[in-house]
């Protein structure tokens, strides 16, 4: 990212020179693939893809509401709840709030586009970085919309919601101490920021373009999630699909880096994984506790917050680590 780029307070994240072409694409794509797969061409009577198109339309379908209810309520915290709230409840010693960050996230809904921005403006208002990146990983991956579309999307299996906070918080802990333990403040890269209300913006103007904003940017996100994983469903060769879904190890690997890759917001993996059915209930697990802390957009929204060096080490430990507790606890829960 060009140096000089400003990113604008927490309540309206990524307003960045040339984000609003990547909002429009995104938009597009979607209305387009919507459009698509309510048309009733004859060349869509083709048995693969009338099951590629009730894959992703059951994906979108169920997911759709949790991703308007938790951008609201995101849009609502960013714009009406105060700044310093988490600030002030957190302890004054780093070791101690760093747990008591990432357990605030199980509190907070927000999407992961918030998360990156919002952390920014903690540490800027002098909350120890290490429990802001606490907060950064748990925030989108174990609040409750995200919890509930996991019930929703894996029904009758208690065990796998549990699995996702307790792997989530794990990973968000540990994360923030290891900061505490080897992290180095020339890593990070002071971002051009305004913190507050903008002049002339109530915060209802706020919570209409921050709702706004997110929505755009999560829907574009979780319509090219739900093609991608409807692709992968339908055309990937079966012994492919054999090679790592046989394999426990492989089949982690492999659903964490699709995680990476597929960057399907929080609100809606839950369902994406649920369609996963050739793969083991850890493989599962894994690309939900990585795909919130760690996928393609969260790295360049790093990398421009915080700075490269900081990024790229902090995204490959929280994808070990990410790994390593949906490993451990999927073993001991699932």
């Amino acid at each position: 990212m060009a140096e000089g780029v400003a990113v604008v307070t927490a309540r309206s994240p990524l307003r960045r020179v040339g984000s609003w072409p990547l909002v429009t694409t995104i938009a597009t794509a979607a209305g387009g693939a919507t459009v698509l797969l309510l048309a009733g061409t004859e060349w869509l009577a083709h048995p693969a893809l009338q099951a590629w198109r009730t894959v992703c339309l059951a994906i979108t379908v169920q997911a759709f509401p949790f991703l308007l209810l938790g951008t609201l309520l995101s849009g609502a915290i960013n714009a009406f709840v105060p700044a310093d709230l988490l600030t002030r409840a957190l302890p004054k010693r780093p070791a101690l709030a760093v747990p008591v960050a990432g357990a605030a996230g199980a509190i907070l809904p927000g999407c992961e586009c918030a998360s990156v921005p919002v952390a920014n403006s903690l540490i800027r208002r002098g909350v120890t970085p290490a429990a802001a990146f606490a907060f950064l990983l748990s925030a989108p991956a174990v609040n409750p919309i995200v919890l509930t579309a996991t019930a929703v999307a894996f029904p009758g299996n208690p065990a796998m919601v549990a699995a996702r906070l307790l792997a989530s918080l794990a990973t968000a802990a540990v994360m923030g101490w290891l900061w505490l333990w080897r992290g180095r403040e020339e890593w990070l890269r002071p971002a051009v920021r305004h913190t507050g209300h903008r002049h002339g913006h109530g915060r209802w103007t706020e919570f209409r373009l921050g709702f706004q904003h997110d929505f755009l940017h999560a829907g574009g996100f979780l319509v090219l999630g739900a093609m991608a994983a409807a692709t992968f469903n339908v055309a990937m060769p079966r012994s492919v699909l054999d090679t790592f879904s046989n394999s426990s190890w492989l089949s982690v690997l492999f659903l964490a880096a699709l995680a990476v890759l597929l960057a399907v917001c929080s609100e809606a993996d839950a369902f994406v994984a649920a369609s996963l059915t050739g793969f083991s209930a850890t493989a599962r697990l894994a690309f939900m506790v990585v795909g919130p802390m760690v996928d393609l957009k969260l790295i360049a929204l790093q990398a421009g917050t915080f700075g490269r060096a900081f990024a790229w080490r902090f995204s490959t430990a929280t994808v070990a680590l990410a790994v390593a507790s949906s490993v451990v606890i999927g073993g001991a829960l699932l």
